[in-house]
């Protein structure tokens, strides 16, 4: 911030385009100016508002995402580059961009003070910037060329003559490329969102059917039942549909890798619709809140398992189903999950 940015493309222009003040922070938007014709293109110059200014994040971030929409970035300093402008310069180089380091307000150093700054720069950037892109120059805010600006015109037409057409070709498909990203990560998000609500919609149903079913073991059928059309409703939220016998091909291997991995909870299930079996229904009451709970978290656990699934496109990855649904169960808090069985089930009952 306040290092000459404006001035020092108004002196480029060789007129009083953009606005400068003596105050921090005069650049708040991303600002434009047509520079001149190249090879039937043209060439357009971005003014930025500045980094490292208190209070100004959101200003940083439009320079940021402007730094990336660029073929080719002057960045502008004042002096030694301290640890946050390194930071930033490490970032846009990241991009692969290129990269010119105008060194403003050279007026304000001796010849050798200027020779021991520009080696320094050099030097702290060797590792992303060539030395011949490190140029001092004095820029006036009225567009009048200073010391160096001649040289720094010279140094950008050189780089926009050699590679010029291939920068704007690859940044255009960087730019597509990156667009497509956004894309589909809000695309994902908004699936993974909307799978998050079927899910817990399927554990509360089936928490509460399992609860109140008065049939022994019959509840474990409408379990499975509900689960499949959870699968399938999934499936479709991630637009890939999948059938009832696909639907129930998956959960089997849900389960068996669950059995296998959580087998006392199963247990715990299993033994639950013997005890209704053997009492005859007179145990529902103490069973019932226990079955719902863990058929609740069962299905949260199937749910996730297809939604991962699903999220790779129908695929469990190199690791196979079980390292997935082991990765699950150890990020998952149990107690937790199950407390909010209990209470979504008891507040669906209230309903």
């Amino acid at each position: 911030v306040s290092v000459g940015k404006s001035s020092l493309l108004n002196a480029l222009l060789g007129r009083d385009q953009f606005s400068t003040s003596p105050l921090h922070g005069e650049t708040k938007s991303v600002q434009t100016g047509v520079w001149s014709s190249f090879e039937a293109s043209g060439v357009i110059l971005l003014d930025t508002p500045g980094i490292d200014e208190i209070g100004g994040e959101e200003r940083e971030d439009l320079a940021n995402r402007a730094a990336r929409r660029s073929d080719l970035v002057i960045f502008v300093t004042e002096g030694d580059l301290t640890r946050v402008e390194k930071q930033a310069i490490d970032l846009v180089a990241s991009h692969g961009r290129p990269l010119v380091i105008a060194m403003n307000k050279s007026d304000k150093f001796t010849a050798d003070e200027l020779v021991q700054l520009k080696a320094r720069t050099v030097d702290a950037c060797s590792d992303v910037v060539d030395p011949k892109n490190v140029v001092q120059v004095q820029a006036r805010p009225d567009g009048r060329p200073g010391l160096g600006v001649k040289d720094l015109k010279q140094r950008l037409w050189e780089i926009l003559a050699a590679d010029g057409k291939t920068l704007a070709a690859l940044n255009a498909s960087m730019f597509a490329s990156d667009l497509d990203n956004q894309i589909s990560e809000t695309i994902l998000s908004t699936r993974q969102d909307i799978a998050t609500k079927v899910i817990r919609s399927y554990c509360i149903g089936k928490g509460v059917a399992v609860a109140l079913n008065p049939v022994p073991v019959a509840d474990l059928l409408a379990a499975a039942a509900a689960d499949a059309t959870m699968v399938v409703h999934l499936s479709r939220v991630y637009n890939l549909p999948l059938t009832r016998h696909e639907a129930a091909g998956l959960i089997t291997t849900v389960i068996s890798q669950l059995a296998a991995l959580m087998g006392t909870v199963w247990a715990v299930h299993m033994l639950s619709s013997a005890l209704k079996l053997t009492t005859a229904g007179l145990s529902t009451v103490l069973t019932a809140g226990v079955q719902g709970a863990v058929a609740y978290y069962s299905t949260y656990v199937i749910g996730l398992a297809v939604q991962a699934y699903l999220a790779r496109g129908k695929s469990w990855g190199e690791s196979g189903p079980k390292r997935v649904i082991e990765d699950i169960l150890d990020n998952l808090d149990r107690d937790s999950i199950l407390n909010q069985a209990r209470e979504d089930i008891r507040a669906r009952l209230k309903k």
